[in-house]
């Protein structure tokens, strides 16, 4: 079988202050370093002794849970700006309030190229057209069992990438998740289908 383990990074700087993610590039706080090594403990009982690879967004929140979860299993961590969060451009590290009032949402005939009103940010397609490739990529190799760490929108776009979702069907697709969480990700040898195990577990976690 083919695993994937998808896992968004955990409480960041940026969360407690009431910034604007994105690209703006924070690291964790202590709570987000010890529910960092509490997910890779999961991680840990979920994949076993076996051969794993790690893949994670660039930027320093991800990063660094990564690195807790390649500590714990003694592997490396491949990086890629692909899986990084949506960018919100010129919003990014603005008070979430500054973001709020100028946010214009997608209109249900253009979710994936609305621009939202802020110079600089990402559309929805952008994002997917940047995380399909790269997950494509990272399935493709013989390794049986790996993992990915990003961030709470790009997980949507992670999943729908496996589930092998047209890009142009992701524009009302929406699976929150909250920091640290996992989702089990699993192709069978024999019917190939591709499951979710599990959806945004955060059980590993302290409330």
């Amino acid at each position: 079988m083919k695993e994937l383990f998808v896992v968004t990074h955990t409480e960041s700087v940026h969360h407690v202050e009431g910034r604007v993610g994105g690209w703006y590039d924070t690291g964790l706080t202590a709570r987000g370093r010890g529910d960092a090594v509490a997910t890779a403990e999961r991680l840990a009982a979920l994949v076993g002794d076996g051969d794993v690879e790690i893949f994670s967004s660039d930027l320093l929140r991800a990063a660094e849970t990564a690195a807790a979860i390649g500590n714990r299993l003694g592997r490396p961590v491949t990086p890629s700006a692909s899986l990084r969060e949506i960018s919100y451009g010129v919003a990014g590290g603005k008070p979430q309030a500054w973001l709020d009032a100028r946010y214009v949402p997608a209109p249900d005939d253009d979710r994936l190229d609305h621009p939202c009103g802020i110079e600089g940010a990402e559309t929805r397609r952008d994002v997917a057209l940047r995380v399909f490739p790269c997950v494509e990529a990272i399935v493709a190799r013989p390794c049986q069992t790996q993992i990915i760490v990003t961030h709470g929108f790009t997980l949507t776009l992670v999943i729908a990438a496996w589930m092998k979702v047209p890009v142009e069907a992701t524009g009302f697709l929406s699976f929150p998740a909250k920091s640290g969480s996992i989702t089990h990700l699993r192709q069978d040898d024999f019917f190939r289908n591709r499951a979710v195990v599990s959806l945004a577990d955060a059980s590993h976690l302290r409330p």
